[in-house]
């Protein structure tokens, strides 16, 4: 095998394993949100009421806008 032909082969694979890598991230990636949703205003005030407390709107807002800035 020459080196053009080994340098050619490399590249397609390297090219092959970057596509092949994303599709793979982007399943998983969509499957753990699937699965763990991220936190929405429903949850929150789920968690207030779980806790025994009626939250005020203003509460939400503050808490979403919170976890918004992370």
């Amino acid at each position: 095998m020459e080196i053009w032909q080994a340098l050619l082969l490399a590249l397609g694979a390297l090219i092959v394993g970057g596509i092949a890598g994303f599709f793979i991230t982007r399943y998983i990636f969509q499957k753990q949100l699937r699965e763990n949703p991220p936190v929405n205003e429903k949850m929150i005030r789920a968690m207030f009421r779980s806790m025994g407390r009626t939250p005020s709107e203003k509460q939400i807002r503050e808490i979403m806008r919170n976890m918004n800035q992370k």
